[in-house]
C-alpha cells in the first residue's frame, strides 16, 4: 500500500488540469487517477442498492409496523362489519385489508427513528476519536506520494487548481486505476 493524496473538485476541467500539473511536477501518470465520486448513499455497494446493508434509523420499523398492522386490521374489520349491510360481504375483507395497510404504514413511519428528534446519548466509554464526515460527491484526483516532500508538493498542486477536502489515505493505484478505492471511507484531512 502507498500513501495517496486526494482532492475533490467541482469542475472536471479543474480536475484534469490538476492531474496534468501533477504529472508535470514529476508524479507518474500510472500512479495518478481522476474519476467522479457519487453522492453518499448512491454507490450501490450492496445488491439491494445503497452504501449500507440497513438503512439508519430503521431498527424499530418492522416491529412497529406489525403492531400497527394488527391494530389497523382490527379497526378495518370492525368498520367492514359496520358497513356489511350497505356494501355486502366484500366490505369486511376490504375494510380489514385497508385498515391493515394504513396501520402498517403509520407504524413503520412512526417506528423510524429521527436522530434529530431523538438524539442518542453517548456514555463516556463510547467516546472515541471524532468521525470524519463522509466523502462528498465531485471529481476526485488521487496521486501516490510516498514521502513527506511529495505529499507536500501534491497538496500544493491540488490547492493551486482549487482542490477541496484534501486528504491522505493508504491504497493502491495501479496503471492509473485506484483498485481498492472505498467511496464511503471518510476523508482524513491532510495539511501541508
Amino acid at each position: 500500500m502507498s500513501a495517496i493524496i486526494t482532492a475533490r473538485f467541482q469542475q472536471q476541467s479543474e480536475s484534469l488540469a490538476a492531474a496534468s500539473a501533477l504529472q508535470a511536477e514529476g508524479f507518474l501518470a500510472n500512479q495518478t487517477t481522476s474519476f467522479y465520486v457519487g453522492t453518499p448513499g448512491q454507490h450501490d455497494l450492496y445488491p439491494i442498492g445503497g452504501d449500507e446493508m440497513k438503512s439508519p434509523g430503521m431498527e424499530n420499523a418492522t416491529g412497529a409496523g406489525a403492531v400497527a398492522a394488527t391494530v389497523g386490521g382490527s379497526v378495518g374489520l370492525i368498520t367492514g362489519l359496520a358497513t356489511l349491510p350497505i356494501l355486502g360481504p366484500a366490505a369486511v375483507v376490504a375494510g380489514a385489508g385497508m385498515g391493515a395497510w394504513i396501520g402498517s404504514l403509520y407504524g413503520v413511519l412512526d417506528g423510524i427513528k429521527d436522530d434529530q428528534a431523538n438524539p442518542k446519548t453517548t456514555t463516556a466509554s463510547e467516546v472515541t476519536a471524532p468521525i470524519a464526515p463522509p466523502r462528498k460527491s465531485g471529481m476526485l484526483v488521487a496521486v501516490v506520494a510516498d514521502t513527506d516532500a511529495l505529499r507536500a508538493l501534491a497538496c500544493q498542486v491540488l490547492r493551486t487548481y482549487n482542490g477541496m477536502d484534501i486528504g491522505q489515505v493508504q491504497g493502491n493505484i495501479v496503471a492509473g486505476d485506484w483498485i481498492d478505492f472505498d467511496p464511503i471511507a471518510p476523508v482524513v484531512p491532510f495539511n501541508a
